[in-house]
């Protein structure tokens, strides 16, 4: 048995103080469900103060919104139980659909207001007119539970998000570079990469909390936002920098040989901090070795000019984000430890629109409402006295476990451990409560119980398991009057628990349950179609939302792959052949392409053509693989825009970068690019035609 540590026991005193002290106030005032105040305060806690006070509001704010909506639907619908059950269960599963399109706090907003109308709505359908009532108590069990845990959590020893957010951005720091000395140095290693991803998706969805923690952390929200956005842009820069490289030496050795020595300079000034501002290893002199190392743009230039120029472009970029990284981080430490940053305060950024599965939202939507519309029709077919515990507690189970690819097995644990917290709960109820006369001995009553409850429920390792038992045993003590409970009312509110449950497993199985692979798939069919939306779309994109959006579905495929794996669904090394850091790099690249287009007037017919035939391409779907009219239309633009001599010639660079970055991306096995011939002659392999 393993002992608690200091930071276990902490949270379980303060989440057991917090309980104690909203189930006191709760009989205090005299609400008829006190213990809705201790499970509530139980729900919210955190070991990271942050992440309650960032919840809290929008906690209170969805119990209020359902219990309204609660109030505006019992009473006019109570005549006609049928229309009433639809009503409530379409309640939670609209809520529920609109909490999944949003992976930050406020999408407790909408899951809480969806299933505290099934808790508030479902037990007053017997007695229409005190719905008010019920409404009301509810809302006040509920928010006095958000307000202990919120000030016990923020005032008593808090636990700030600091050093849980600092260690993952050094992580992730420590990734790129490390990607950084294997992409210039002719090694390769994916751990770094998909490693990478899921730090910069993990960053952003913690950074939500920042705003609300209880260290001087929640003043550097703009420096954090910042960071994430360079290391979101750095990815595709690094992937396509090693793409390159990789082209380079096949392609013309000698000439890969001449940027040895500037790119082995690059890693030992990364290496170094990416700080230094003198010598051999200054930015200045490094982006001067690099403009003298890039080949001239003319109509001659082959494929191996192009390869450099398209090198150079990404190394200026790789440089100026290495240094924006460290000076960022620099002053992050500054801003903390209360020093004035050297380098200028950084502008707000807005909010970085993640990945969104509408679909899927959809069919979590659709399972809450079936589960819950199965236990009302058998509560009203039978008059079960307890059917309306089903029906609520298909509704928590359906939300609480919707943002997962397969909800069923996180269902089942609390299903198994409901089962075994039967016996507690009875001794409770049925044992322990009728001999309790005091606060002081209920307290003492229930400690030995929560507080081991607690201790376990801080490991991350048992976290699922004693939160299941917790669940249980204190929901019991919720629903029931604890007064003039009986073993025949207990075993009925047992087994409808069991059976809402049961019901939210069987039919989230039927129509929600996907694999790992399926979901892989799936996120690699979105990136496909964000590219189609890319090419054709009229408005000019954002790089940084791009990307983004990007790296969080790579964040989100890395663990997938490897679980598909693991249970022989699918080899990853196939599915990362169908490129998601390909994608990234080819859609960052059309943006680029996009947004140069005004500065390229001449070249804009052939710029136009190439996109429209993007589009059409990603939205057939890559999988079949790209034709030779593609690639000859790839090769025609590059010939337009090597042409056109003179002609906004930063422009140009960047747009020959950009084409011969999204060439590499759709024909890695075609020959060279050939210039001035009329029908560019390429070697397409069978695969791609």
């Amino acid at each position: 048995m393993k002992w608690p540590s200091r930071t276990e026991l902490l949270f379980s005193v303060k989440s057991f103080t917090a309980a104690m002290l909203a189930l006191y106030l709760a009989m205090s005032i005299g609400l008829p469900r006190p213990f809705w105040a201790m499970l509530t305060a139980y729900v919210v806690s955190n070991p990271l103060s942050g992440a309650v006070r960032s919840k809290a509001a929008y906690r209170v704010g969805g119990t209020l919104l359902g219990s309204m909506a609660t109030v505006l639907l019992v009473p006019r619908l109570s005549n006609a139980p049928e229309l009433l059950a639809l009503a409530l269960a379409l309640w939670v599963g609209g809520c529920l659909y609109i909490s999944l399109h949003d992976r930050t706090p406020r999408s407790y907003v909408f899951m809480l207001a969806g299933y505290t109308a099934a808790l508030i709505g479902f037990p007053a359908v017997g007695a229409p007119d005190t719905v008010f009532d019920v409404a009301l108590a509810r809302v006040e069990e509920i928010t006095l539970g958000i307000v202990c845990a919120t000030v016990i959590h923020s005032v008593v020893l808090p636990q700030s998000m600091a050093p849980a957010l600092l260690a993952r951005l050094d992580r992730a720091l420590g990734d790129a570079r490390r990607w950084l000395r294997d992409a210039l140095g002719a090694g390769s290693n994916a751990r770094e990469r998909r490693s990478l991803a899921g730090d910069i998706t993990e960053l952003r969805l913690m950074a939500t909390h920042l705003p609300f923690d209880t260290s001087n952390l929640r003043w550097t929200g703009n420096t954090i936002h910042a960071l994430q956005d360079r290391l979101a842009l750095m990815m595709p820069l690094l992937a396509g920098i090693e793409d390159r490289l990789h082209a380079l030496r096949g392609a013309d050795a000698e000439a890969a040989s001449r940027w040895q020595d500037l790119l082995s300079r690059i890693v030992a000034w990364n290496e170094a901090g990416a700080g230094a501002s003198e010598g051999e290893g200054a930015p200045g002199r490094l982006h001067a070795d690099i403009d003298a190392l890039r080949p001239a743009l003319t109509a001659s230039s082959g494929w191996t000019d192009l390869l450099q120029v398209n090198l150079a472009g990404r190394l200026h970029a790789l440089l100026r984000l290495c240094t924006e990284c460290a000076n960022l981080r620099v002053a992050l430490d500054d801003s903390l430890h209360g020093r004035q940053p050297a380098m200028p305060r950084v502008a707000g950024s807005r909010p970085r629109v993640l990945h969104r599965d509408s679909g899927m939202a959809l069919l979590s939507a659709a399972a809450a409402v079936i589960a819950i519309l199965a236990c009302c029709a058998f509560w009203i077919l039978t008059a079960w006295p307890a059917g309306a515990a089903a029906a609520m507690m298909a509704a928590v189970f359906c939300c609480f476990f919707a943002t997962q690819d397969d909800p069923v097995p996180g269902i089942r644990l609390f299903f198994n451990y409901t089962l075994a917290s039967i016996p507690v709960s009875a001794v409770y109820l049925l044992l322990v409560m009728p001999a309790v006369h005091s606060f002081e001995m209920l307290m003492l009553a229930v400690a030995p119980c929560f507080l081991l409850l607690g201790i376990y429920v801080a490991r991350p390792a048992t976290t699922g398991a004693a939160m299941a038992m917790l669940f249980g045993v204190a929901g019991m003590l919720s629903m029931q009057d604890t007064g003039a409970m009986d073993l025949v009312s207990f075993i009925n509110s047992m087994l409808a628990q069991l059976a809402g449950i049961g019901a939210a497993a069987v039919f989230t199985r039927l129509l929600r349950s996907v694999s790992a692979d399926w979901t892989a798939r799936r996120l690699l069919r979105a990136g496909w179609r964000e590219l189609a939306s890319l090419a054709g779309e009229r408005r000019v994109p954002s790089v940084e939302a791009v990307s983004a959006r990007m790296v969080d579905r790579i964040g989100m495929l890395t663990p997938r792959l490897a679980m598909a794996a693991s249970r022989g669904q699918h080899d990853p090394a196939s599915l990362d052949a169908l490129h998601a850091f390909g994608d990234l790099r080819i859609g960052l690249n059309i943006a680029q392409l996009r947004r140069l287009a005004p500065q390229l007037r001449q070249q804009q017919a052939a710029l136009a053509r190439l996109l429209q035939d993007l589009a059409s391409h990603f939205r057939a779907g890559p999988q079949q693989g790209a034709g030779s009219a593609l690639l000859r239309q790839l090769d025609a633009t590059l010939a337009a825009v090597c042409a056109a001599a003179g002609s906004a010639d930063a422009a140009r660079q960047d747009a020959a970068a950009a084409l011969v970055g999204i060439r590499r991306g759709l024909f890695p096995d075609a020959a060279g690019y050939l210039a001035g011939a009329a029908e560019p002659r390429n070697r397409i392999t069978e695969k791609e035609q």
